[in-house]
């Protein structure tokens, strides 16, 4: 059953490389970290909720918004067959209403802080910026070629953008909902900037991001995307 349906665009995606020993009590039962080339992945993401249907129903005021999340990547192995999904450190969202129904339904780690976003395009180039505010204002901004390209298999952008579950850690239980959407294509990167305090934001365990160089940039056009509801293993 598809619980929501909406657009995500304009997904602006900064990379680090992090110890997986600090994401270990971070992880739902019976997941473990996927790497990439033996780099284990943790992303800042800024992107465009829009055309927002709860159950087919659009709802008032919250069709349109923004989101950040940090995240990381795991894999649960159902079946014989490897899920890859993430699983999100804290989401941030602008309405009230929105942090409630993910935090009653998906039992994510939800919160609500003032938003706003720029997206400004011109001929050659794109510009897309994503701020939150809780003490201080925080953003995310990228500059990029204003033309998206084809994702190329086995490719960086490929293992960030096709994890296609996400997992929740529930006391002993894993939350597990699928994220159904078109492979991306991405827009070519030329500059970005991000103010952050990772430490304040995430927690202590983040600190340490506050004093390293992103591993990659990524900006992706995004697509229509099915959410599924969820079910919980142990």
């Amino acid at each position: 059953m598809n619980f929501l349906k909406a657009e995500w665009r304009k997904l602006a995606i900064i990379n680090y490389e992090i110890n997986p020993e600090i994401l270990m009590k971070y992880l739902p039962a019976g997941t473990e970290p996927d790497f990439y080339k033996g780099k284990c992945y943790l992303s800042v993401v800024g992107f465009m909720f829009l055309n927002t249907k709860l159950l087919g129903i659009p709802i008032p005021f919250h069709r349109n918004f923004e989101e950040v999340n940090l995240r990381f990547y795991v894999k649960k192995k159902e079946n014989g067959t490897w899920k890859r999904g993430v699983v999100f450190i804290k989401e941030v969202v602008p309405k009230p209403a929105l942090s409630f129904v993910a935090n009653a339904v998906y039992k994510e780690n939800y919160h609500t802080m003032p938003m706003k976003n720029l997206i400004h395009e011109k001929e050659n180039e794109l510009l897309i910026r994503y701020s939150w505010k809780d003490k201080t204002w925080h953003s995310i901004q990228i500059t990029a070629e204003n033309e998206a390209k084809t994702m190329e298999a086995g490719s960086e952008f490929e293992f960030i953008t096709e994890h296609y579950w996400g997992f929740t850690k529930k006391e002993n239980q894993t939350s597990t909902y699928e994220v159904c959407h078109p492979k991306w294509k991405s827009y070519p990167v030329k500059d970005h900037q991000l103010t952050l305090d990772f430490a304040t934001m995430y927690g202590k365990d983040f600190e340490c991001l506050n004093y390293q160089e992103p591993i990659s940039v990524m900006l992706a056009e995004g697509s229509e995307i099915e959410v599924k509801t969820k079910k919980s293993t142990l």
